[in-house]
């Protein structure tokens, strides 16, 4: 379908920034770039909830939410944040985390990983697979029952579907996971990079700088950074895969999803028509954004 009038909307303020995209930036302008939010009004409201604690888990920083006022135990979810491993924080994503504990009625535990390129791979897929592996190790702590999903977006998603396979390959059970336009191949060749390669926020090159930052000179095919190269999925966790149509990663989203389907693991697709990456996190821009929150939401009640 033609692009949501909203998205156009949005893409049209977003490319108001550098005429050489992120190529221009170096290191202190990504780090000034990180002090500021300007889509944080849009985030959505920092609504109270009776528990908000920030806590460390074996030397990851953490935020911890309860939507319920009791102390009994419940399910937990696990939230990794977007920004191509480079930008993007507990703080930024804190309206994030706020709504899925009053949506999803359990814990959120919204992860603070390292932060490339200062802190390039593994660095946030050791933070990820910390953070999953401490709520096994302690379940008590997190007032978990000992059910335990998995939430991301974007590179996000990336550090969710890889902590998916590790628990798997640990003999932890997840409950469920959530890869929200996940990023899932390096190697970057599928027909929506073609397509959507530029003008809908997030432009082929884009990532290609992401991956510089984050990855460079590592092998694509390290599942660990291209979960779709992973060569067994089937075991892994049920899922639910949301993709937006003008997004370079809907593809690699869309195959992943029909992997998991193929192997036998439960795995729920939808995709976002005239949508464009980003909109998740933005429900002050995008109406598909509370649509989406609510079926994601729907789906962990469903597994958790």
């Amino acid at each position: 379908m033609p692009l949501h009038p909203q998205a156009r909307d949005y893409v049209a303020r977003i490319q108001a920034g550098p005429e050489d995209g992120l190529a221009s930036l170096d290191l202190a302008a990504i780090q000034e770039m990180r002090a500021t939010d300007p889509m944080a009004v849009h985030r959505g409201p920092l609504t109270k909830l009776p528990f908000v604690r920030d806590e460390v888990a074996e030397g990851v920083p953490i935020r911890i939410y309860r939507a319920d006022p009791g102390d009994g135990p419940l399910p937990v979810v696990v939230y990794f944040h977007g920004g191509g491993w480079v930008f993007g924080s507990v703080k930024r994503n804190d309206a994030t985390a706020r709504d899925l504990a009053i949506r999803t009625g359990a814990v959120v535990v919204s992860v603070d990983y390292r932060l490339a390129p200062e802190n390039p791979f593994p660095a946030a897929v050791d933070d990820a697979w910390t953070v999953v592996r401490d709520l096994f190790a302690r379940p008590a702590f997190y007032q978990s029952n000992g059910s335990v999903a998995v939430l991301g977006d974007s590179a996000g998603a990336n550090l969710a579907a890889v902590a998916a396979w590790q628990a798997r390959d640990a003999g932890l059970t997840l409950s469920h996971q959530v890869l929200v336009y996940p990023v899932l191949d390096a190697a970057m060749d599928t027909p929506s990079y073609t397509e959507n390669a530029k003008g809908y926020g997030l432009d082929a090159a884009d990532m290609a700088w992401f991956y510089r930052q984050y990855a460079d000179g590592v092998d694509p095919a390290d599942p660990r950074l291209s979960p779709l190269r992973l060569p067994d999925v089937s075991g892994l966790a049920s899922a639910t895969v949301i993709t937006a149509e003008y997004d370079v990663l809907r593809d690699e989203g869309e195959r992943y999803a029909a992997r998991l389907g193929e192997a036998g693991v439960p795995a729920e697709l939808r995709r976002f028509d005239g949508a464009v990456h980003g909109f998740f996190v933005l429900p002050g821009l995008f109406d598909q954004a509370v649509e989406a929150r609510e079926y994601v939401a729907e789906r962990l009640r469903e597994h958790l």
